[in-house]
């Protein structure tokens, strides 16, 4: 018989997905959970299990072509009769509980479309209305149950008619759903989004354009400038989802940045010792591994900086626990997977994590789940030669610190002018979580630890 496998529900409420490539063809034998595609999200690339042993008998898509979530993606001639092939049906009693269950991938979905999906057609994008935050080098860690606070993501709540409109309007309903809270989406509130977004636009006041220049755009835009070459991007996966989380991030943040500049002369003189001991040779530990324990010990005396806004419940919810998102700038784009209980770790177990979740980025296979959550996130822009920024925070957190590039230069040292090793810390929060006093006392401490190091010691 003729069974279908339907794209499932990847775990993270995503719509969507596209076919990176297949790893298999038609007429090849197939073994249950045989690894069939490499799919891409907006999040990361995943690979699909096999549901059924047999033989591919259809693609229903191409590589490159986007599938929707509940759509045919590969049909297979498996042995047995229908009842014996066919997922048991689990009693009637139990669906309404399974239905609020995410599918597992490799396990299907319920279908919400039918028929061969389609090539989605090339549309071209406003210009960008939120500036792009900076990146850096960074590190997963395997995830590990814990019971204090979950985060759960779901589609925005609306109905089919006002879904219709908003995307007639282009208005990503995600970004309406981060401003109205956790509640039926109406159209009155697209129209109330709309006119935030057009009033922020016109907030740029025009200049007068030459004749000269006007007249030659207005021949460019015609075509009468036969040379005039462009590309064309699609927008989509990683960077069509980090374009969302900024927007939504600028838009609902009152942002504030701070800087300071620390001389980390010390650092850099612990970090050279730990170089030369021998126990230490198969782990790299870098400037990077200090700030991030530095700030896990400082955000125990900060914990508004650990912290997000709830404005569906009224509530600040504060976690017990930190897990550390680091930027990471890959071929798809940036993205921010987390070292989970990051204050659980020595400085040699966060060398470690920086350097898997590094690896893992580069290689394009950080999963879902080390993308989902993060409380506080760190930005290395030094490693591209940058000493400060003013990073956008990630949605959902209350603070973001960029790490600027360590350099030689002339400074204050014991009442003498000396040559110092200095680094620049940028620290964007939330105003409405955190008090500038409290931001200013957050990055006091952290740059207490990589002046002194020993200070360490004093907090916990």
């Amino acid at each position: 018989m003729i069974a279908e496998f339907r794209l499932p529900d990847l775990g993270e409420g995503l719509a969507e997905a596209e076919v990176v490539q297949w790893l298999v063809a038609p007429g090849d034998e197939v073994a249950l959970n045989q690894t069939l595609a490499e799919v891409e999200t907006a999040k990361a690339v995943v690979e699909l299990p096999s549901p059924y042993e047999g033989r591919v008998t259809v693609l229903h898509a191409g590589a490159g072509e986007i599938v929707l979530v509940g759509a045919p993606l590969i049909a297979f001639e498996v042995a047995g009769s229908d009842g014996a092939s066919k997922p048991q049906s689990p009693p009637e009693e139990a669906r309404g509980e399974e239905k609020a269950q995410p599918n597992l991938v490799g396990y299907g979905a319920a279908p919400s479309s039918a028929g061969r999906p389609a090539r989605r057609a090339r549309r071209t994008a406003a210009a960008p209305r939120a500036a792009d935050i900076a990146v850096l080098e960074a590190a997963p860690h395997d995830a590990s149950p814990r019971a204090s606070v979950e985060t759960t993501v779901e589609r925005p709540r609306s109905t089919p008619p006002v879904r219709a409109y908003a995307k007639r309007r282009g208005i990503d309903l995600a970004l309406v759903a981060a401003v109205v809270g956790d509640r039926v989406i109406t159209r009155d509130d697209i129209d109330d989004y709309g006119r935030r977004i057009d009033g922020a636009a016109s907030d740029v006041v025009p200049h007068p354009v030459p004749d000269d220049v006007s007249d030659a755009v207005s021949a460019t835009a015609s075509g009468a400038h036969d040379g005039r070459r462009e590309t064309r991007v699609p927008i989509r996966g990683v960077r069509k989802h980090t374009a969302a989380a900024m927007v939504e991030s600028a838009f609902t943040a009152p942002h504030v940045t701070i800087f300071h500049t620390v001389d980390v002369t010390a650092t850099m003189e612990l970090l050279a010792s730990l170089k030369e001991d021998r126990a230490l040779t198969e782990h790299r530990i870098g400037p990077l591994a200090v700030v991030a324990k530095a700030v896990c010990l400082a955000l125990g005396r900060a914990p508004e900086l650990n912290a997000r806004w709830e404005a569906g419940s009224g509530e600040i919810v504060r976690y017990d626990y930190v897990d550390l998102g680091i930027a990471a700038a890959t071929e798809r784009g940036l993205i921010v997977p987390h070292i989970r209980d990051a204050q659980t770790l020595t400085l040699v177990e966060l060398a470690d994590a920086l350097g898997s979740l590094a690896a893992t980025a580069r290689s394009g296979r950080t999963s879902p789940a080390e993308l989902l959550g993060g409380t506080f996130s760190i930005s290395n822009i030094g490693v591209f030669g940058v000493d400060a920024g003013t990073p956008i925070l990630p949605p959902g957190q209350s603070g973001i610190l960029a790490v600027g590039a360590v350099r030689r230069q002339p400074w204050e040292y014991r009442g003498e002018i000396a040559l110092r090793q200095m680094m620049t810390l940028s620290l964007s929060f939330d105003h409405r979580l955190v008090d500038g006093a409290e931001g200013a006392r957050f990055l006091r401490d952290v740059a207490d630890v990589l002046e002194q190091p020993g200070r360490a010691m004093l907090l916990r």
